[in-house]
């Protein structure tokens, strides 16, 4: 009775994520002149797919753990989005993640539609044995509904290649021959791409170049805050210092670290474990809160959602925020910061480099043929620059704010797509 309480509460919150994403999504399209049943399509996945999976657990018991897969609009391609372990995964927060993905793709213009998935659980209370087992018995839960022309999957918040290369295996058992391209982020040797691990931030790091230089501010000493020090938030800190710019804050979800002349980012890379955490080793922290509200030039929110609301909004003193995170900022604190005028990047166009660097590798298993890291990067670098250059010019024309011209952009091809094959 307490974890149903739990998960019902938990779905309750991220019905609010779903809601305010629904809200801007059909702004976008009044904006671009779709009548209301474009709206109707768009608003929830086509598909959702609840499972259960039973598992055998160390100590012989079996454990039964729920999971989802939504897949949003499938009008321009297959779906395609990330599977994520996480004890506060929820419905409604797989239906609000897979229209992000539907509209990430449409920004960085992929021939897919979005998808997302999760288990709930808590990978960080599991042994291998055990993450093997929900892995594998998700593939087999949901494998009618997914392959690689169809939906395909790839790693989210707290999986991994590893994860993957289970996945895969286990898809291409019944499916009994090889198929890599069922799933991305997979290790290298199982066909992976080079550049996956670091895709995120690198996106990220060539939205914030070009949103600093829309600002004026030179990346060489720009003082940056970000919030979240897992994959994205790591590399991204790595990036930056690499640089020249100072990393003046960074937090996991233990606390928060503060260096007004810098922090020595090599020593806490070395430091932090496989989950980002790393302040647990420090005594003198400071708060999550306190961290967003810092003075700095650059705030990057890389951590989870509803970070930055109408409550601390106007306690934000950042010249630029970059969502590296999904949901980072509400939208009424949108309003707030943009009226501040405050440049807000944000997630669905900051962290498209995952899923762009995901098409690469579907790409590459499909051909049989594969690129070099440099490759990847130039091609990566090109399709976000496209994609900023074209959410910003939408923004500058159309007098609206970075979010919804983003989400102009992104929605404008599965509208496109949906009239085309007469759906609506």
């Amino acid at each position: 009775m307490v974890a149903d309480n739990a998960a019902e509460s938990t779905n309750n919150k991220h019905k609010d994520v779903l809601e305010s994403t629904q809200r801007v999504v059909q702004t976008a399209l009044q904006k671009l002149g779709y009548p209301e049943e474009v709206y109707e399509l768009l608003k929830e996945p086509v598909r959702l797919m609840t499972v259960r999976i039973p598992v055998r657990m160390d100590d012989g018991s079996t454990k039964i753990f729920t999971g989802y897969r939504a897949q949003h609009n499938d009008a321009v391609g297959p779906t395609k989005g990330g599977v994520r372990f996480h004890p506060e995964v929820s419905e409604n927060e797989v239906k609000a993640l897979s229209i992000w993905m539907s509209l990430k793709a449409g920004i960085v213009d992929l021939p897919y539609g979005g998808g997302k998935g999760g288990i709930i659980c808590d990978p960080r209370e599991m042994s291998f044995r055990e993450l093997e087992g929900v892995s594998r018995g998700y593939v087999r839960a949901i494998s009618q509904i997914v392959g690689p022309t169809k939906d395909i999957p790839a790693p989210d918040v707290m999986t991994n290649s590893q994860i993957m290369a289970w996945m895969m295996d286990e898809y291409s058992r019944m499916d009994e021959f090889n198929n890599p391209g069922f799933i991305t982020g997979k290790p290298i040797v199982l066909g992976g791409s080079h550049g996956r691990e670091t895709a995120t931030a690198k996106g990220v790091t060539i939205c914030l170049k070009e949103a600093a230089k829309q600002r004026g501010i030179k990346i060489e000493g720009a003082r940056v805050v970000i919030q979240g020090f897992g994959n994205a938030g790591s590399y991204l800190a790595k990036f930056m210092h690499e640089a020249g710019a100072k990393v003046i804050g960074i937090s996991d979800a233990y606390g928060a670290l503060h260096d007004p002349d810098g922090l020595d980012i090599d020593y806490l890379l070395d430091r932090r474990d496989s989950f980002g955490t790393v302040t647990n080793l420090f005594k003198s922290t400071i708060s999550n809160q306190e961290l967003l509200e810092l003075d700095c030039d650059i705030l990057v929110p890389a951590a989870v959602e509803n970070q930055i609301t109408k409550d601390n909004a106007h306690k934000i003193k950042a010249q630029i925020v970059i969502e590296a995170a999904n949901g980072p900022t509400t939208f009424e604190a949108t309003k707030i910061l943009t009226e501040r005028g405050i440049l807000i990047v944000p997630d669905v166009l900051a962290s498209a480099g995952g899923v762009t660097v995901s098409y690469f590798e579907w790409v590459q298993n499909n051909q049989g043929f594969y690129w070099t890291e440099q490759e990847v990067e130039e091609r990566l670098e090109k399709v976000m620059l496209k994609g900023f250059q074209n959410v910003y010019q939408t923004a500058q024309t159309r007098r609206v704010d970075m979010r919804l011209a983003a989400y102009m952009v992104g929605v404008r091809k599965m509208a496109e797509a949906s009239r085309f094959r007469g759906w609506i």
